[in-house]
């Protein structure tokens, strides 16, 4: 899920908002809208919609605290996280690794209801000093709704079917249990599909007996949880077979450096540099990798501006992973998804090695299913 658009960083994570967050804000204002007229009848429609809109953002920024508590927990256990992006069904804190052990499953998973069950006690606290003080108004109303939504959410949250907080707090007490991580994720994704499955069950039995809205949310919700966990259990399933291959086994060895010092108009017009690759690492006087120049970023630049070195347009070496040829490939993949050049540079004695691509991941998992497929069938 890719963010539309940047509200900046927090703490060092970007915090990013994919388009579909105006649908939900939009849904959420509405209800609460709709519902102040029948509970505060007479005042000004102004009133029940910038009340119906502001409810919506604070619960917005429930979500985004619910995210950012994993990110935060996650740094705490030594797991990297780069960037947060709130959409239509909630909002994703994308690590850049999983979780070493068990124990740090289970802080980084369930710190995430918590937050979310403070925040409901908190806004319930509120409405009611707010309604001692003011008595009943659209401010208790609107604190009420974001008290019961919070509450809600944690406890949807803490059910045990990945990718659901209580899915990995589930995966962490299997893999306890078991000392098996892959069999852990095993369990916590056929949770996930199966009420994935009652949701959509329940959803369309809602439908046919006239509640449209209600049904087709849980439809979609459903519909959400089986393809997250299908997805992730293939991900598992990916991680099995790449056990005990190294990222020298995948990587594309000597690549083709470009110099730190060297202009934008020379790199896209040089000889050396056209190749069919995409990307080249960047270097510099004592070879060492700096960055990583994108073709595409380099022929966007201005003609007037090209004069410029292509450090001005390289990713950061500190943005792209690093892996040791030696290293375990299983452990660069969620790096390489996360990393905004969907590369990593494997380094040696200070010096590039090779590259890994998604297309090198792809092209030594075939071979090795396929390897896999011949010592079953001979």
């Amino acid at each position: 899920m890719k963010a539309t658009f940047s509200l900046g960083c927090v703490a060092g994570i970007r915090i990013g908002v994919h388009w579909s967050v105006l649908v939900i804000v939009l849904v959420l204002a509405l209800g609460l809208a709709g519902r102040f007229p029948d509970t505060y009848p007479g005042r000004p429609s102004w009133q029940y919609w910038i009340t119906g809109l502001l409810g919506a953002v604070v619960f917005l920024l429930s979500l985004l605290a619910h995210e950012l508590s994993h990110a935060l927990v996650a740094r705490r256990n030594g797991v990297g996280a780069d960037d947060i992006t709130l959409w239509l069904l909630g909002g994703i804190a994308r690590l850049r690794s999983e979780a070493p052990t068990p124990g740090a499953e289970v802080r980084i998973a369930g710190v995430g209801p918590l937050v979310s069950l403070s925040l409901g006690v908190l806004f319930g606290v509120l409405a009611g000093l707010f309604g001692a003080l003011y008595g009943a108004g659209l401010a208790v109303e609107t604190l009420t709704w974001l008290a019961g939504i919070n509450l809600l959410l944690a406890v949807f949250n803490a059910l045990p079917a990945a990718p659901l907080d209580g899915g990995r707090l589930l995966r962490a007490l299997v893999w306890q249990k078991t000392g098996n991580p892959l069999r852990a994720t095993a369990v916590a994704t056929g949770a996930g599909r199966a009420l994935g499955w009652v949701l959509i069950g329940v959803g369309l039995y809602l439908v046919l007996f006239g509640s449209l809205f209600s049904g087709f949310w849980l439809v979609v919700v459903g519909w959400f949880l089986i393809a997250m966990a299908s997805a992730e259990g293939s991900r598992a399933k990916l991680r099995e077979l790449l056990s005990g291959v190294p990222v020298r086994q995948a990587m594309g060895s000597d690549p083709v450096t470009v110099p730190a010092s060297l202009t934008v108009a020379r790199f896209l017009t040089a000889p050396e540099y056209r190749y069919r690759h995409s990307a080249f690492p960047v270097v510099d006087a004592e070879h060492h990798p700096v960055g990583l120049v994108n073709v595409k970023t380099a022929a966007g630049v201005p003609e007037v501006e090209r004069d410029s070195p292509v450090t001005s347009v390289m990713i950061p070496i500190e943005n792209i992973p690093t892996p040791h040829p030696d290293d375990p490939l299983v452990g660069v993949l969620p790096a390489l998804d996360s990393s905004p050049a969907h590369r990593a540079l494997a380094v040696e004695n200070g010096r590039v090695a090779g590259t890994v691509t998604s297309s090198d991941i792809s092209r030594i998992t075939s071979w090795l299913a396929s390897s896999s497929w011949r010592s079953r069938t001979f």
